[in-house]
């Protein structure tokens, strides 16, 4: 059977690959986005998971939007307001998928960050929506650029990762979170928030919500796969409700509903009074290492390359010389180190030479390891003194 064109010109995850090869026990991977599974709240979860099987109701089919006291609890949590509506999802990532097959034709526009998400930029191309890119600064997307985006080529929507984006660990401004909104508002484009990191912040204080400032213009995507369990596969979407409706049509063609006693699990844990302990204590670990992380590529300046400073997440950013990232990548891999190539990043033209790292999945001493791997391979390509331009 032909594949679909759509399918055809979908790029595959460089991600995934490399994590089947990073599995090694020999490699270090700095790779994927995974949690510590140390941080999965099992303790929590063991006295809740028991009880499940006391409901015989919970392994019957449910109601597409989601299990009915979690869809309470979370519109209480999230503090959704009257009008508006939230959508339990298996994951972000199918919120995401929800979002563009329901509101997005061939050739619709949808502008996002460069770089940005690789999981967004498959989704939107499988929908075939055509991405426009404009470049991010240390506090946000270009202002400047976005709005002559806005204004000359008239988009439907917006994505970004205003907490801890994935993939340089950048965190928008106040000033720009209310500059987007305005923007958004003046030029009738919807904002869709991806905040799958926000509560992993570990330093600073936290900032509005973006969709705070045009709640009616705007659809939030949240996970529980970074202070829960990925393999959960829970997230939520929420905004307008007639929008809402419209992707409860599409998620009914798609799976029905999402699973019914793992939502009464994550109901179960979010409920449980040592649930926001649990968050803090994983921010705190992950504070740790990625100031373990952070100081050990401070010596990779002589090289050439740079770190953009994050206060939470899963990622710091490492630039470098103007290279071919994706040969970089390999070799390191090796080396014994997996890392993730800048060039997946861009939907458009290649952009800064770069490394997304996580930190998050690591030991310390693993972290320092890896950097040491770096470095020795960075040392071959160019010696410090040619790098450092003396």
């Amino acid at each position: 059977m032909k594949l679909s064109t759509p399918v055809l010109r979908m790029k595959s995850s460089f991600i995934r690959e490399i994590l089947a090869a990073a599995s090694d026990p020999n490699v270090i991977s700095l790779a994927g986005g995974l949690p510590d599974e140390k941080t999965f709240p099992l303790d929590i979860l063991k006295p809740v998971m028991t009880k499940i099987p006391e409901d015989v109701s919970l392994f019957q089919y449910g109601p597409t939007q989601g299990y009915g006291p979690l869809v309470k609890h979370l519109t209480a949590r999230y503090e959704v307001p009257n009008h508006h509506k939230l959508l339990v999802t298996t994951g972000s990532q199918q919120g995401l998928d929800l979002i563009a097959r329901a509101f997005f034709d061939p050739e619709d526009k949808i502008v996002m960050e460069a770089p940005s998400y690789l999981g967004a930029m498959q989704v939107f191309d499988l929908v075939q929506a055509r991405i426009l890119e404009v470049p991010q600064t240390d506090e946000g997307p270009d202002l400047e650029a976005l709005e002559v985006c806005f204004a000359t080529q008239r988009p439907k929507a917006f994505y970004g990762v205003p907490d801890f984006h994935n993939p340089t660990g950048v965190s928008w401004s106040l000033a720009t979170r209310h500059k987007v909104a305005e923007l958004c508002l003046a030029y009738q484009v919807t904002l869709i928030e991806d905040a799958p990191y926000r509560d992993l912040r570990f330093s600073g204080d936290a900032l509005p919500m973006v969709s705070s400032f045009c709640p009616d213009q705007s659809l939030v995507l949240r996970s529980f796969s970074k202070i829960a369990s990925p393999g959960l596969r829970m997230g939520v979407v929420s905004g307008p409700e007639a929008w809402v409706d419209a992707l409860i049509k599409v998620k009914q063609g798609a799976d029905l509903h999402s699973s019914v006693p793992v939502q009464a699990m994550l109901l179960g844990l979010l409920e449980h009074p040592d649930f926001d302990a649990h968050v803090a204590k994983v921010s705190d670990l992950y504070q740790g290492r990625y100031q373990v992380l952070a100081k050990a590529l401070s010596a990779l300046e002589d090289y050439g390359c740079r770190t953009l400073p994050t206060q939470g997440g899963m990622f710091v950013w490492l630039t470098l010389p103007d290279c071919d990232t994706m040969a970089l990548a390999y070799r390191l891999l090796d080396q014994g180190i997996a890392a993730v190539p800048s060039d997946v990043f861009y939907s458009g033209d290649k952009g800064q030479s770069a490394l997304r790292l996580n930190f998050t999945n690591a030991t310390p001493d693993k972290l320092e390891q890896a950097v040491m791997r770096l470095e020795s391979v960075l040392k071959s390509l160019a010696p410090k003194a040619a790098v450092g331009g003396e």
